[in-house]
């Protein structure tokens, strides 16, 4: 299974114990499902995944006496019956179904369940849900708010996608929702990533002093190379004469480490002002 089937799964098991919050969270998934069909069974909720179907159910026995289901369930959800039958919902959800926390949080689930998504968090950040319209949109991007998060929207094929790319704010979510064992599994998930990366930056960075140093190394004992074929060691003021003789039996040490090779030992900066003063020689002898 996908980690956005894990996070659906443990949804399904996450229910309200309160009628208004079962209330709120039947109306999102009606709401995000989009259209009841009458037949000759009674109702249809057309929703496409078995998660939200179950859901629908278990929230039907729960909040009415499923045997005796009719258009009353659906007024109590304000929802328009057309001209045609069947049951249409393009408004948003009626907002005295959201008035407390819990509703929307239970709005939040059945909304992920019927329209959302999450990617692997190992390769990647992204939770979205896919909305028909600007209203619907608006109203779960509202909501979302409620609780301090920040989300997005883009139009993709005709639909308005809602989406969160950062990962803190994902597992925020998870949390609001009452995901709970997917939020541990994201957020190990991130400790996991977050450590190898910074292993990585290190390793990079190191990699990248350690090249650093032996092409500063490679340059100076050319220059000292080149004082001693052009100009001569013996011509030089000792203290550079000194510093260019441990360069050159040393063409791999740091300035610290030439530092303490010579007598006396000498610090870093020093060493470095030293070893400039012998690449400004090399280069005035080379322009003659």
């Amino acid at each position: 299974m996908s980690f956005s089937s894990d996070v659906k799964d443990e949804l399904n098991s996450v229910c309200g114990q309160a009628r208004h919050c079962q209330l709120a969270e039947l109306a999102s998934i009606v709401h995000f499902a989009g259209r009841i069909g009458k037949s000759s069974a009674g109702f249809d909720i057309p929703v496409e995944n078995e998660y939200a179907s179950r859901k629908c159910f278990t929230l039907l026995q729960k909040t009415f006496n499923i045997n005796s289901v009719d258009i009353n369930v659906f007024q109590a959800l304000k929802i328009a019956v057309g001209e045609d039958g069947s049951v249409k919902n393009d408004g948003p959800v009626d907002g005295r179904l959201l008035l407390k926390d819990c509703c929307r949080r239970a709005y939040l689930r059945g909304a992920f369940l019927v329209s959302g998504s999450l990617s692997d968090p190992s390769k990647g950040y992204h939770l979205e849900f896919v909305c028909r319209n600007d209203e619907q949109a608006g109203q779960l991007r509202s909501v979302m708010s409620d609780f301090g998060l920040e989300s997005h929207s883009v139009l993709r094929k005709n639909h308005v996608i809602v989406y969160i790319k950062e990962g803190e704010a994902i597992v925020d979510l998870l949390n609001i929702m009452g995901a709970h064992t997917s939020l541990m599994n994201l957020e190990n998930t991130r400790i996991l990533k977050e450590i190898s990366n910074t292993i990585n930056r290190r390793v990079n960075c190191e990699a990248a002093n350690i090249a650093k140093t032996i092409s500063a190394a490679s340059k100076q004992s050319e220059d000292i190379e080149y004082i001693r074929d052009h100009y001569g060691f013996d011509s030089l003021p000792d203290r550079l004469r000194e510093m260019a003789e441990v360069r050159l039996e040393n063409p791999e040490a740091s300035l610290k480490e030439l530092g303490e090779l010579l007598d006396p030992p000498v610090g870093k900066s020093g060493v470095n002002h030293r070893l400039r003063q012998l690449s400004e020689l090399a280069e005035s002898l080379r322009q003659g």
